[in-house]
C-alpha cells in the first residue's frame, strides 16, 4: 500500500523567542517493513543544525529557532510503500539490549492498577495471547478519549483517570509488560483511518518482545496488530523517546500548536 503523507506542526508564541531548540523525529526508515520511496522537510522560523541517529535509531533533527521569531513550523511530506506484517515486527534489533526495555521511566512506574493489570499475562501461559487480553482490558479500564490526559501524563494517571489517548494506552501496555517480564517499547507513527484524509493526529502503539517472533505490535486504541496502513517513525521507552518534536525555549511564557496531518492512498 503506498500512503501520501502531509504533516505540519506549527508552533505560535505569545512574544519573541529568544532562544529555541527542537528535537523533530518525524523521519521515516526503509525496514523490510515499509519503503520510503519519498520524504521532505522543510522548516520555517527555524534553521536545521544538525541530523543524527538518536540512542534508539530514530533519525533526529535538531532545530534551532531563528532569534526573536514568533513562529516556527515544521513540514513534512512524502510517500511511504507499506507491507502487510500481521503487526509481527520481527527479530529486528538495534544497539539497546532487550533488557533495557524492562525497566521503568517516570511515565511508565507501575502502580497498584498496573500491577493488576499485568496479571493477565501467566507466566507460563501464551504470552501472545495473553498480550492481546492486556491489550482489550487496558481499553476496557481506560476508554478511549474518555478523560482528559495530556503529554507528561503517566500510565498509571491515566488509567486511574479511567481514560486517555493512543499515547496512554501505549505506555499502560508497555509498563503492565514491563512487571511481567516482558520487553516492551512505545512506538510513534502515522496511521491512515479509512473514513478520511484528514487525520487528527499523529498516532501510538505499542510492542512487546515476544519469544520466537520478535517484536510484536498492539495499538489497544483501536483494538488491532498494525497492518499496512501504519507508518513507524521512532521508538524508545515511553512517549519522551519517540515524541514527533520536543524542545526548549527561552523569551516566550505561551505557546500555540496546530498540527495538519493528512494521508491517503
Amino acid at each position: 500500500m503506498k500512503l501520501e503523507i502531509s504533516h505540519t506542526t506549527q508552533y505560535t508564541y505569545d512574544a519573541p523567542v529568544s532562544y529555541g531548540l527542537q528535537q523533530v523525529r518525524l523521519t521515516p526508515t526503509s525496514t523490510k517493513h515499509q519503503t520510503v520511496l519519498d520524504w521532505n522537510i522543510s522548516i520555517s522560523g527555524g534553521v536545521q543544525e544538525l541530523e543524527f541517529q538518536d540512542q534508539y535509531q530514530n533519525q533526529t533533527l535538531l532545530v534551532q529557532a531563528d532569534a526573536g521569531t514568533t513562529a516556527v513550523s515544521v513540514q513534512v511530506s512524502g510517500v511511504v510503500e507499506t507491507h502487510s506484517s500481521d503487526g509481527i515486527f520481527g527479530k529486528i534489533y538495534g544497539k539497546a539490549p532487550l533488557w533495557h526495555f524492562c525497566q521503568s521511566t517516570p511515565r511508565t512506574i507501575p502502580g497498584r492498577g498496573i500491577r493488576k493489570l499485568a496479571k493477565h499475562i501467566k507466566p507460563k501461559g501464551d504470552t501472545l495471547s495473553d498480550l492481546h487480553v492486556l491489550s482489550k482490558e487496558i481499553l476496557a479500564a481506560a476508554p478511549y478519549g474518555e478523560a482528559n490526559t495530556f503529554a507528561g501524563t503517566s500510565a498509571e494517571e491515566a488509567l486511574k483517570a479511567g481514560g486517555g489517548v493512543c499515547q496512554d494506552h501505549a505506555q499502560i501496555f508497555v509498563a503492565a509488560a514491563r512487571v511481567a517480564g516482558i520487553p516492551a517499547r512505545y512506538v510513534s507513527g502515522y496511521l491512515m483511518m479509512d473514513d478520511r484524509i484528514d487525520q487528527d493526529a499523529s498516532h501510538a502503539w505499542a510492542e512487546a518482545h515476544v519469544e520466537g517472533l520478535g517484536w510484536v505490535g498492539f495499538d489497544v486504541s483501536n483494538g488491532i496488530s498494525p497492518d499496512e496502513r501504519y507508518v513507524r517513525i521512532a521508538t524508545g521507552l515511553d512517549s519522551r523517546d519517540a515524541a514527533p518534536i520536543t524542545g526548549i525555549r527561552r523569551g516566550a511564557l505561551d505557546e500555540t500548536m496546530i498540527v495538519s496531518l493528512q494521508i491517503q492512498q
